[in-house]
């Protein structure tokens, strides 16, 4: 049966006539009286005890009240919750991004999402660079914060959020220069802590590349795949990271950070805001596009 009926006859329990139901409604009265017997055929039942004094409900229209009134409520809800995702300011989205993004981009990125669309659900997923760009690719998540350049199977939309120039991670007890700063030199002497090469190779590959211009054989002394991690090997006397400049925000016992005071040829660490391209507006498309704060 038609949602309006159902809508019809809740009006006609709840006013206790067809005449107050039909001016509650703003339609005729035959009109009305039409829909209720076209749902009581429907039903095979009589719904409503006709008098003078208004329609009562039958036993058989109220066993069936509760459930009427729970399905137009649901049905309600799902209209609104349709016509708020097309506004984009409803449903749930699913973000991959890589350890990096937490600590800066991403709370500027919720912010500016609860301000735009606070009916958004967000579904956060931590992954290496690697596995966000299979995740896109298989369609598993709708958006990814990673780093770029990448390659990723299909038509993408890239937005870049952040390019930073490059830092070392050094143990405590690393010999720095007055002012703080290391040496290319030292760095290829200790040995770097790097990102799997499948992971970030063209970043890889740029450091490399520039240690070997300046003369020097580089080698690694270790692989680790969260930022997080990759700090801990350097704590442990592993090695130099050379790792985004906002890392200075951390406070991470055993490692200190400092400039590279050669290092003009490093590669920038660039995070961008990758998702499919689709011919309709998406989630996805609103939240790559967000305007956000400026970074503290």
């Amino acid at each position: 049966m038609e949602t309006r009926h159902l809508r019809h006859f809740l009006a006609v329990v709840d006013h206790g006539s067809v005449s107050a139901a039909a001016n509650w409604l703003g339609i005729a009265q035959p009109a009305l009286s039409q829909s209720i017997a076209r749902m009581e055929k429907e039903l095979g039942v009589t719904l409503f005890e006709r008098s003078r004094r208004g329609a009562r409900p039958t036993p058989a229209a109220l066993s069936i009240l509760e459930d009427v009134r729970v399905s137009v409520t649901r049905i309600d809800a799902a209209a609104q919750r349709a016509q708020d995702i097309a506004r984009g300011s409803a449903g749930q989205l699913t973000v991959g991004l890589v350890s990096s993004a937490l600590f800066d981009t991403l709370p500027r990125a919720l912010r500016a999402l609860r301000r735009a669309a606070p009916g958004v659900r967000v579904v956060l997923r931590e992954l290496s660079n690697a596995e966000l760009a299979e995740a896109l690719a298989r369609g598993e998540i709708d958006l990814a914060l990673m780093h770029t350049p990448v390659a990723i199977a299909g038509r993408m939309r890239e937005r870049l959020l952040l390019r930073d120039h490059l830092v070392a991670a050094v143990p405590d007890e690393f010999e720095v220069e007055a002012d703080g700063s290391v040496s290319l030199a030292q760095i290829a002497r200790a040995g770097l802590v790097l990102f799997p090469q499948a992971q970030l190779p063209v970043l890889n590959a740029g450091i490399l590349d520039a240690m070997r211009k300046a003369g020097l054989e580089p080698f690694v002394a270790q692989e680790a795949n969260r930022t997080l991690t990759v700090l801990s090997c350097v704590a442990g006397g592993c090695g130099v990271a050379l790792l985004p400049s906002w890392i200075r925000a951390l406070d991470f016992r055993g490692v200190r950070f400092c400039e590279v005071r050669d290092g003009a040829a490093l590669p920038s660490f660039d995070l961008s805001a990758i998702w499919p391209a689709r011919s309709v507006p998406t989630l996805a498309d609103l939240f790559g596009n967000l305007e956000l704060d400026p970074a503290p």
